[in-house]
């Protein structure tokens, strides 16, 4: 089965009742039982729920998984896989990354005494240098947020691997579109759901796929315990997003391609980040594992001055600038003050994310319009 048709159609059956097409909104919290522990495979909304079972089967489906996972975030999905290890336990992480994941990471999990190394993954063999005893989980994002940096999965998953340790892959910014880790060797593949696969700037979700039944078991188990799951009105909204998930990649990336090229080529910019282009570092390992190179730049103008960022911001029209990312609206940001402000400074510039770095997610406008509206800002 293609891409496009199993995002219409894998994992998601018609109603049994009705036949309806779209899955209910079953808007329930609990089921009605013939006798004590006889029913019908539902119980109580927070450990199931028919509307999210659907998006969970159609998730696997889509990353090529056995198990779908469905949170009431991004966070909370992330939160249950730290709650797969004890203290005394390290995980590895690479240096650029959402900065949600590193205030969760730190600010948290930390506190239990799990700890994180947070390290440059550009060259994985990077990583071997630190594994010990205590190493439990490896977690990377690729291209990572917000510097669009390329991971080798494929090598990542071999170091897990060789030290039994769990993959985790970050699929936010590609979406199983563009690359699906499990087929590369990642153990849990976790998602962002509020960006590119709901799609439109309406609901906030997260996911985690696996193909492991034990995996499966202990992770449910956390989703069940810890409670952080979502309402069926939104996975309603995320199986709706999904069977367009396709059409709007392949216009993210289009558009993507378009603005990168601009920005490239404009006069007052210094440097655009964006895996596409044949000089960025690593380029060669986003090729073989990715399909295309997705909608997410970063740029950084000449001066690197912080006001010329701001007043970018202020200028834009299409671009909106707010949190977030992969709506069919084009969005921008300003990591340092946004999205990463929970990442020390100086960390923040050890890995390359300078005060005045602008992000833009590129939406499914017409690109031309796209364009004009960052000459007109940038000037």
């Amino acid at each position: 089965m293609k891409f496009g048709t199993k995002a219409i159609h894998a994992g998601v059956e018609p109603d049994p009742t009705t036949g309806a097409i779209m899955t209910p909104i079953y808007q329930t919290s609990t089921y009605v039982q013939r006798s004590p522990g006889d029913h019908k495979g539902y119980e109580y909304s927070r450990t199931h729920n028919p509307t999210r079972t659907q998006l969970q089967n159609a998730l696997a489906a889509l990353e090529n998984g056995k198990h779908g996972l469905c949170f009431a975030s991004g966070m909370a999905a992330i939160d249950a896989v730290v709650k797969l290890l004890s203290p005394g336990d390290e995980v590895i992480s690479t240096n650029d990354l959402y900065g949600g994941t590193y205030r969760i990471f730190t600010k948290i999990f930390q506190n239990y005494g799990i700890k994180f190394h947070f390290i440059s993954m550009a060259d994985i063999a990077n990583v071997e240098k630190y594994v010990n005893e205590n190493t439990k989980l490896l977690w990377v994002e690729t291209p990572t947020n917000p510097l669009l940096n390329i991971i080798d999965i494929k090598g990542a998953a071999a170091i897990a691997k060789k030290h039994n340790l769990k993959l985790v892959v970050d699929n936010t910014f590609s979406t199983p579109y563009l690359q699906t880790p499990l087929d590369l060797g990642a153990d849990i593949v976790m998602h962002s759901l509020t960006k590119y696969m709901g799609g439109h700037s309406d609901v906030v979700m997260g996911a985690l796929i696996v193909k492991d039944d034990e995996l499966h078991e202990k992770l449910a188990f956390i989703q069940n315990a810890s409670g952080g799951t979502p309402g069926p009105q939104d996975c309603f909204l995320l199986l709706r997003g999904l069977k367009t998930l396709h059409l709007r990649m392949q216009r993210h990336c289009e558009n993507g391609r378009k603005v990168a090229e601009y920005l490239k080529a404009h006069p007052k910019v210094e440097k655009v980040f964006w895996p596409g282009f044949e000089d960025h570092n690593n380029h060669a390992i986003a090729k073989s594992q990715m399909n295309d190179f997705g909608g997410m730049i970063s740029f950084v103008l000449k001066g690197d001055k912080m006001e010329d960022a701001v007043k970018v911001l202020e200028k834009v029209k299409y671009f909106a600038l707010a949190e977030s990312l992969g709506g069919v609206e084009s969005l921008c940001g300003h990591p340092a003050s946004m999205t990463h402000a929970s990442i020390p400074r100086e960390e923040r510039l050890k890995a390359g994310l300078s005060d005045s770095l602008i992000r833009l997610s590129v939406g499914v406008e017409d690109a031309e319009d796209l364009i004009e509206d960052l000459k007109q800002a940038i000037g």
